[in-house]
């Protein structure tokens, strides 16, 4: 209509003109020619839009890491962290659905129903060598049978700072993951050289014995015995005898406990290197002690 001409001056009307006749703002006819004109917008899906790779490229991604990690099972957290330390950012949302639609995860067992808990309270430290956790696994060697593993293991960072094997589970074969640890950590093996430090332990023959209870008042540690029929109050060493068995003792086989023993301490140097801790923002053991500032009165945060 702006567009047309008056028969008595032959000029067009504008559109300012008709607008006052029509009482209507120009912004309002230039909103409706605009959406006369313009193709409609394609409807999209609201939320977060996905990451610039296709899930295809992304899930080759995600097998690359999965084949070049020296770990069995990587779960999605873990490779969505190092997907980020290559700079390939995504979210875990999706490493997940594609992990899965790939079946790519780890298989899970599923967790019996349990009964009201004794242990409340949080086993986590504010600082290295304030609380370490030991206890024993079993597994076979081919030419000597049965071998009992000891290991000890650092509240605050997860580090592994003792592991064991002897053919016997014995109360003193149960010290040495301690005695190594102690020498490493407070660097000597004298009376009273590790006050400060608590061990928390089950309630097995080889941790309850004079033996075991003696050495640490020897060294000066605290024992911190976990409640009966609570694992959960020995969880750190429990948790790292689980990655143990599905990283080293289920995986290979051994001929004797001697081949076991250095298996063991390699693992030890290869987990505190290379094992990644999401509660560490994905570092490792040695990393996590690494970012710590040792302070001579570290607060103990547990039940």
């Amino acid at each position: 209509m702006s567009r047309t001409a008056s028969p008595i001056t032959g000029r067009p009307y504008g559109v300012q003109r008709v607008a006052r006749v029509w009482e209507l703002a120009r912004s309002s006819l230039y909103a409706a020619w605009q959406r006369a004109t313009t193709p409609a917008p394609t409807l999209q899906k609201r939320g977060p839009k996905r990451g610039i790779l296709p899930d295809g490229e992304l899930l080759g991604h995600i097998r690359r890491v999965l084949a070049q990690s020296p770990w069995l099972g990587e779960g999605h957290r873990k490779v969505w962290a190092k997907l980020r330390f290559e700079g390939l950012r995504t979210s875990k949302a999706r490493v997940l659905r594609l992990m899965r639609e790939a079946n790519l995860l780890a298989p899970q067992r599923l967790g019996a129903a349990r009964g009201p808990r004794v242990h409340d309270g949080t086993i986590l430290t504010a600082a290295p060598d304030v609380m370490w956790g030991t206890d024993l696994t079993t597994t076979v060697t081919l030419d000597e049978g049965g071998a009992s593993v000891f290991v000890a293991i650092d509240h605050c960072t997860a580090e592994c700072v003792g592991m064991h094997a002897a053919g016997r589970a014995t109360r003193f074969e149960a010290l040495e993951p301690l005695r190594q640890g102690v020498a490493e950590r407070f660097g000597a093996y004298a009376p009273s050289i590790a006050v400060g430090l608590s061990v928390r332990h089950d309630n097995g023959s080889q941790y309850v014995s004079d033996a075991f209870q003696d050495e640490l008042v020897f060294l000066g540690i605290t024992s911190s015995p976990s409640f009966v029929r609570a694992p959960e109050g020995n969880a750190c060493a429990e948790r790292f005898i689980r990655t143990l068995k599905e990283q080293l003792l289920w995986v290979k086989t051994f001929r004797t406990i001697e081949e076991l023993r250095e298996a063991l301490l390699e693992f030890k140097r290869r987990y505190n290197e290379s094992w990644m801790l999401e509660r560490h923002g994905y570092r490792t053991p040695s990393q996590a002690r690494a970012s710590f500032a040792l302070t001579s009165s570290p607060v103990l945060a547990y039940a």
